[in-house]
């Protein structure tokens, strides 16, 4: 049973997150608080798996009440966020939050989407924490032991592709962190991410580099820069433009890493590397083999260093993935490749 503290300032809040906790039967509610201060004092003598806590709250805040538990406890933190905190939020997820949760516009009508994606996302995080978020297969083990494919990294590479999702902005933050001041070739990014937060995640990506990141705009000529795609829309690659797309959701999810993978394995070949980071879910696997039909270079990020390790595993089990690394070693290597 997931044991989860739900932090709002609204009552009412509180009870509609405490109500669709109740219904999975693999979860409860253990403890309610109405702000920071309140959850910091009910953890002094309680014990729980799963923290949901609100963005903006008095007396203390989100931002606040998540520094001082990260000091303390080594309890997850999902965000539970709003347009209107778009920007707390990316801080948050730079100041240690696993995740975020969009609260839904209409609390008194909740789409059966909103919900899986929530308890999928909460069962995903608290399986990683308590260190059973798969079971060992013969193939993600191979690559455990031999770490790198026969394959080599190309010798001449014209573009880098990113995909992410649970977890990835810390991952994309530190990935940047570690970029030279000036690109030799184009990087683009999706990370699973709602409409309208996008835009603050490029602005607060841009913040920490010294190379320019752009939110993607429909028909926008490719430069040597950091593209991200934005939320609701699905990217692609055609000659020397980006597209913008809102064909149907992709396992699930709009944007969707395997159509920007796809296109970009059709437009650079043999000459591109593929980053697929962590992420729950299957999406970024069958872009991943359309670069590898290319010959194109493909690396996936590893169990110990993925918040939750869904889409990097599934890349690997289907033997698509040329090199499995570490965060840190991941951030190193693309530092490499774009300078």
């Amino acid at each position: 049973m997931i044991k989860i503290l739900v932090v709002d300032d609204s009552a009412f809040m509180r009870k509609v997150v405490t109500d669709l906790i109740t219904d999975f039967p693999d979860m409860e509610v253990v403890g309610t608080a109405r702000n920071g201060k309140y959850a910091l004092q009910w953890l002094e003598t309680n014990q729980t798996d799963m923290i949901l806590m609100d963005v903006e709250m008095p007396v203390m805040n989100g931002i606040e009440a998540l520094t001082k538990i990260k000091q303390a406890y080594a309890v997850p933190v999902i965000m539970l966020s709003s347009l209107s905190t778009k920007e707390i939020t990316i801080e948050a997820l730079a100041l240690g939050a696993a995740d975020f949760v969009e609260k839904p516009l209409n609390l008194m009508s909740i789409n059966q989407e909103w919900v899986a994606d929530f308890s999928e996302k909460i069962r995903s995080i608290y399986q990683k924490n308590r260190g059973t978020d798969y079971e060992h297969s013969s193939v993600i083990n191979a690559f455990k032991q031999s770490a790198v494919s026969d394959k080599k990294l190309p010798t001449k590479i014209d573009a880098l592709v990113i995909g992410a999702s649970t977890g990835g902005p810390r991952a994309l933050l530190k990935v940047i962190q570690h970029l030279p001041p000036r690109l030799q070739i184009p990087v683009f990014i999706v990370q699973h991410m709602p409409k309208g937060f996008t835009a603050s995640f490029a602005q607060r990506l841009d913040a920490e580099t010294r190379v320019t990141v752009k939110e993607v705009t429909d028909q926008m000529v490719i430069e040597n820069c950091v593209y991200l795609c934005p939320g609701n829309y699905h990217m692609t690659i055609k000659n020397n433009l980006l597209q913008l797309n809102q064909q149907p959701k992709l396992h699930g999810t709009r944007p969707a890493v395997d159509y920007l993978f796809s296109s970009a394995a059709s437009r650079y070949r043999q000459n591109l590397v593929a980053v697929l980071l962590t992420g729950m879910g299957r999406d970024g696997a069958a872009g991943m083999k359309d670069i590898k039909n290319y010959d194109g270079y493909t690396i996936a990020q590893d169990k110990e260093s993925s918040v939750v390790f869904g889409m990097p595993r599934y890349a690997i089990e289907q033997k698509v993935v040329d090199e499995v690394l570490s965060l840190d070693k991941i951030a190193k290597k693309i530092r490499d490749i774009v300078r």
